[in-house]
């Protein structure tokens, strides 16, 4: 026999309604909670930018991209 937890006398369909409904919005629960933490990590990346002095924003980057040199070394092949 078939547990009844229906202790609302819920019809099926109203039923199926309320579960679907909790379902959705504890999803979006999810997503809200997932969103608000996202923005708070940038929210603090931004401040701590703020705070720095500005010399900081003036300095050359630290690794100078346009002077790397790439080393080509070609193998001889002997047949």
């Amino acid at each position: 026999m078939m547990k009844n937890d229906n202790i609302l006398d819920m019809s099926e369909k109203s039923r199926l309604t309320a579960d679907i409904t909790l379902l959705m919005l504890k999803g979006a629960g999810y997503a809200a909670v997932f969103v608000l933490a996202l923005w708070f990590v940038i929210a603090a990346m931004a401040f701590i930018g703020r705070i720095l002095p500005e010399q900081s924003r003036e300095t050359p980057d630290p690794i100078n991209r346009s002077s790397l040199m790439i080393e080509v070394v070609e193998e001889a092949v002997h047949v």
